[in-house]
Order: structure tokens, then sequence, then C-alpha cells
């Protein structure tokens, strides 16, 4: 009989957590520099990067643009309230979000929304063109609620390891 208690996430180490650390501050950073700083051989570093990457706990490495640099000067938070709420309704929505760039995030909400949409758009024209010409015209939305960030106080992709 299967031990339902067991915890499906990889157990990570202090080692591991230290790596992980190292490479959100900076993916670039060598492999002969990380093995130095966790005293570890070159060989025995990359079994590790393997095992984690395998393990599904590193999912990539990306370079991260300043969207304001590349002319996205908006980022927008879009609620999105389905219209039905039937389980095929809810399993499309997310289908149709792929293909749409300008959004960053998609989350499934409890509570007084149902999608909560990270957006990001060059202008206000942008925008308007992204909501009614792009994001309705998806089918099954009832209504949106759209907040225009004024300041990104804080941004990260680091997680608290």
């Amino acid at each position: 009989m299967p031990n339902r208690d067991r915890d499906p996430r990889p157990r990570l180490d202090g080692l591991d957590r230290r790596l992980l650390g190292y490479l959100q501050k900076d993916a670039r950073v060598s492999t002969a520099e990380l093995a130095r700083r966790l005293g570890l051989s070159g060989p025995g570093l990359q079994k590790r990067l393997r095992k984690l990457e395998d393990q599904g706990v590193i999912r990539g490495y990306a370079t991260i643009v300043n969207r304001e640099a590349v002319g996205l000067d908006l980022l927008c938070f879009v609620h999105v309230t389905l219209a039905h709420h039937r389980p095929n309704s809810v399993k499309q929505f997310p289908d149709k979000i792929k293909n749409m760039p300008e959004v960053l995030e998609c989350h499934f909400l409890t509570g007084e929304f149902d999608y909560l949409l990270k957006v990001v758009v060059a202008n206000h024209d942008h925008l308007q063109k992204f909501l009614f010409g792009t994001l309705m015209k998806a089918g099954g939305i009832d209504r949106t609620r759209t907040s225009i960030v004024v300041k990104e106080v804080k941004a990260s992709t680091s997680l608290p390891l």
C-alpha cells in the first residue's frame, strides 16, 4: 500500500539551497566559480545541477529584460470573471490565454474574480486593443476589471530559500 503522507517534492539539502540562491542572484556565474563557492568538484556540481533540473526544481535559465527599455511601458493587472463556471469553461480559458504575448502570468483564483492576469503593453491604445480586440474576443468572459500599475515598488524572481 502506498504511503499517502509522503511528500512528492524533492528534498533539498543546504548545499542545494545555497546553489539555488547563487543561481537566482546570477545565473551567468560560471560552473567553476559555483563549484569553488560551494566547495564541490566540477563534476560534483554538474551532477547536482542535473539532479535539480531533472527533478523540476530548476525549470530553466532566463534573461530578465527591462520591459520599459523595450517599449512596454504599462504594467497592468486584469481581473477576469468568466460568463459561465462549468468545468469546460474554466478549463478552456487558460488555453486561450497561452497565445496572448501580452499576458505574462495567469492565475486561477478563489473569491470575487476567476482569474488574475499580469499584462504588459506599450501604451493605453495597446491596452485598449488588447482588452477589447484580443481578450474579450476570446469569448467566455463576463467582465474584467483592470488596474494600471503607477509604480512598481518590488519585482523579484528570487524565491526565499
